[in-house]
């Protein structure tokens, strides 16, 4: 069975909305404009897409990062991996960015199944809400960055459910106050 991750840059009150400047949200950009950088701190970013093998986007995430991933040396292994999108709505993908279209939670489940490396699940948090939810998380990666943000949309959704355990495998604190934190969800 395939590791399926959820990585995110997080406020302190689990907010993910828009870290890196997207519009529409009154806090755009926060996690370059608000927190100091320290190139310490992303050292995971970049052993993720060494380690990932697949990416897991919701239609939203996917339509912002189509038109520029490919572009970005950055993420070079990205773009050369298999990427999937979760969508009820999405008629085609992009050409831009070729994906396999998943039309439900139960054929992201096939996909854990099949062969192969982890799936890691980038921004898209409506996505990752409903996949906590349905208990097909594994593993979070998280950059905690020590901001509240108040309003935004969270991490985790607001459900009535069993409780989740999570067990902290890796974490560290930085100098400009963020956080890894990378959970094992026990099941």
């Amino acid at each position: 069975m395939r590791t399926l991750i959820v990585t995110a840059f997080v406020s302190a009150d689990g907010v993910m909305e828009a870290p890196g400047g997207e519009p529409g949200y009154r806090n755009s950009g926060w996690t370059f404009k608000d927190v100091e950088f320290d190139e310490a701190a992303y050292e995971i970013k970049g052993r993720e897409q060494e380690e990932t093998t697949a990416l897991l986007l919701g239609r939203t995430s996917y339509e912002a990062f189509a038109p520029v991933w490919p572009t970005m040396e950055e993420f070079k292994e990205y773009n050369e991996m298999p990427r999937y999108v979760v969508s009820t709505t999405l008629e085609s993908d992009d050409p831009r960015w070729p994906a396999t279209i998943l039309r439900s939670l139960d054929e992201v489940a096939a996909l854990k199944e099949t062969e192969g490396g982890p799936i890691a699940v980038h921004g898209s948090a409506t996505l990752g809400r409903s996949l906590a939810d349905a208990g097909l998380v594994d593993r979070y990666h998280l950059l905690v960055f020590p901001l509240l943000l108040g309003a935004g949309k969270r991490l985790w959704s607001d459900s009535d459910k069993d409780t989740t355990k999570l067990k902290l495998v890796e974490h560290e604190a930085y100098p400009n106050g963020i956080q890894k934190q990378v959970f094992d969800v026990v099941k």
